[in-house]
């Protein structure tokens, strides 16, 4: 049913953006000036189909090579392709044919409005679940980014598992998508109008990090979320009180990342080089890296910053020689009531 009625919903029930019923597939943020600039570029027809729900611009991908998951009408695939530039790529997948036709039906008018000498997207037609029927070459993408489209699909776990076979070591998936607080009912799962919002097959997002670190993802990181009005009050009943969120997480295929974050007293030093976030980079939501300063890290952001595509733009203090046990307010706390270092002013009593 799913992948019936994503073509159905997305190709022919919605004309456009505006005939949503709920703001699940749209993007609330406004976009830095960088992505907003890059957005004035894109043909006006590709804009009016556009159902993201959050912004999926990765810092510093200039020559990467970029997969994107249910790239629609092209908006994403062709933002990215101004921020990759010539030397870079970026290829779409998508299952609508409606989709792909206003995506590959601007594709010159695109390249000459970026003053390329040939184009550096494409865009094929395939179900994301099933991305070994497309011959994609495995450890081949630098990035790859999906918008509000990993709820419409039934195997969410093959879509997290081809992500990490497809990634480059160091390779990063950066997406956003729709989260349910709790598990959503098996019996909304089916209703047509619930699915196309992105609502009924949202994750809960504990199966979600369980999902993602199966794949391979041991770490994922939240960069931003909010939460989903649903404005249709229809869809509200349906819903039976069920809360929603939007939310961008980032997961890194590196070897070594551990379950959770432990301290081996290292720091790093911004440089304060990635292009529109000069002043402060932004790791996640609980890393906002100032440039300049001295910032102590635990032992799995050194990792997602020394070995990813990050490393030119930051100093690296320490190594993994000394283990100082779990980071603080990152890992998860001691359970032992006591806290680290506290010694007991008598000894234990034996039984």
């Amino acid at each position: 049913m799913n992948l019936e009625n994503s073509r159905d919903y997305y190709g022919k029930v919605l004309a456009g953006s505006d005939d949503l019923k709920t703001d699940a597939c749209c993007t609330a943020e406004a976009p830095p000036p960088a992505v907003m600039a890059a957005m004035r570029n894109v043909h006006e027809d590709v804009r009016a189909r556009y159902y993201g729900c959050g912004l999926v611009a990765p810092q510093a991908i200039e020559g990467a090579h970029v997969l994107d998951l249910g790239s629609g009408s092209g908006q994403d695939a062709y933002i990215l392709a101004q921020f990759v530039g010539e030397t870079g790529s970026v290829t779409g997948v998508d299952v609508t044919p409606e989709q792909l036709a206003v995506a590959r039906q601007h594709e010159d008018w695109q390249r000459e409005r970026f003053g390329y000498a040939k184009s550096n997207v494409r865009f094929l037609e395939g179900d994301i679940e099933k991305l070994a029927d497309l011959d994609l070459a495995a450890n081949n993408f630098d990035v790859m980014v999906s918008n509000c489209v990993i709820n419409l699909v039934a195997d969410k776990a093959a879509v997290f598992e081809a992500a990490h076979r497809l990634l480059k070591p160091g390779g990063e998936m950066y997406f956003s998508d729709v989260y349910a607080e709790r598990r959503v009912p098996e019996v909304l799962k089916d209703d047509p109008v619930l699915h196309g919002e992105c609502l009924s097959g949202a994750l809960y997002w504990g199966d979600f990090v369980a999902l993602a670190k199966e794949a391979g993802f041991r770490d994922p990181r939240m960069v931003t979320s909010r939460p989903l009005g649903i404005g249709d009050p229809a869809v509200a009943a349906k819903l039976d009180g069920i809360a929603f969120h939007s939310a961008t997480y980032r997961l890194f295929k590196l070897d070594g990342l551990e379950t959770q974050c432990e301290d081996y007293g290292q720091a790093v030093r911004y440089k304060g080089t990635v292009p529109g976030q000069e002043r402060v980079f932004e790791l996640d939501a609980h890393h906002h890296i100032e440039a300049g300063r001295m910032f102590p890290i635990c032992g799995n952001s050194w990792k997602m910053l020394a070995e990813t595509r990050f490393a030119e733009h930051f100093e690296f203090f320490g190594d993994f020689s000394t283990h100082y046990g779990v980071f603080p307010d990152c890992g998860i706390a001691m359970p032992f009531g006591a806290g680290q270092g506290d010694v007991p002013a008598t000894p234990a009593a034996c039984c």
